[in-house]
């Protein structure tokens, strides 16, 4: 069994209040491709403008590091079918997802996802302000324990209330990937999943929206 845990991107979608929302149209509409071909043959063919951080996306070492992997250089074994485990730390219980809330968990070489259910408020201006996040030594525990990849149904996996991004710089500092505004996480068991989040291979890029989804097994 799929499980989708990736929001719809759609004209207008509005991921960070301060990026512009995508655009999505026609590039070729099929009442204009009739000219082209047979009577009863048409297509259409979309045009989309829209920033990198959109949607449901992953970032790889070259969102933070000028030096950094690009997603043409992260190997396609880091984005799909990895091992899954699901943390829940509710947002009612508190924001702030420290090294505690993961102490105790085997996280080595997993996808390790963090289960906030802060994605009830998606496409809400609710969803922007004071969102679960993870604090460095949350990031640190990670880094030293193994986990291969992070993810959050969340704003942003960092405290946005400041101009500092100690999450993002430690995990991917250490090539661990991040996957962020994630959703449906509560569906997933704790365990016993593949989790798939692949973009496509861009140079020079550092962050794509990915169709995240786990499979059970």
């Amino acid at each position: 069994m799929l499980i989708d845990l990736s929001h719809t991107i759609e004209d207008g979608l509005i991921t960070y209040k301060e990026l512009p929302a995508p655009v999505v149209c026609d590039y070729l509409s099929r009442e204009s491709s009739k000219s082209f071909y047979e009577e009863g043959t048409s297509f259409q063919i979309a045009k989309i403008e829209m920033v990198a951080n959109t949607g449901t996306y992953i970032d790889c070492p070259f969102h933070r590091f000028e030096n950094g992997k690009d997603l043409s250089e992260v190997a396609l074994e880091n984005f799909a079918e990895l091992d899954g485990m699901v943390i829940r730390a509710p947002y009612k219980d508190g924001l702030a997802i420290t090294a505690k809330h993961l102490a105790g968990y085997d996280v080595t070489g997993k996808a390790v996802l963090i289960n906030t259910g802060w994605d009830i408020h998606w496409k809400t201006d609710a969803y922007f302000e004071n969102h679960p996040y993870l604090t460095e030594d949350a990031a640190e525990y990670l880094k030293d324990s193994g986990a291969k990849l992070v993810g959050i149904d969340s704003h942003n996996i960092d405290n946005t209330q400041g101009r500092s991004r100690p999450v993002h710089t430690v995990l991917l500092g250490a090539e661990i990937l991040i996957v962020e505004h994630l959703c449906n996480l509560g569906q997933l068991p704790a365990d016993g999943f593949a989790f798939s989040a692949v973009p496509p291979k861009f140079k020079g890029v550092g962050t794509f929206p990915v169709r995240a989804m786990a499979k059970i097994l």
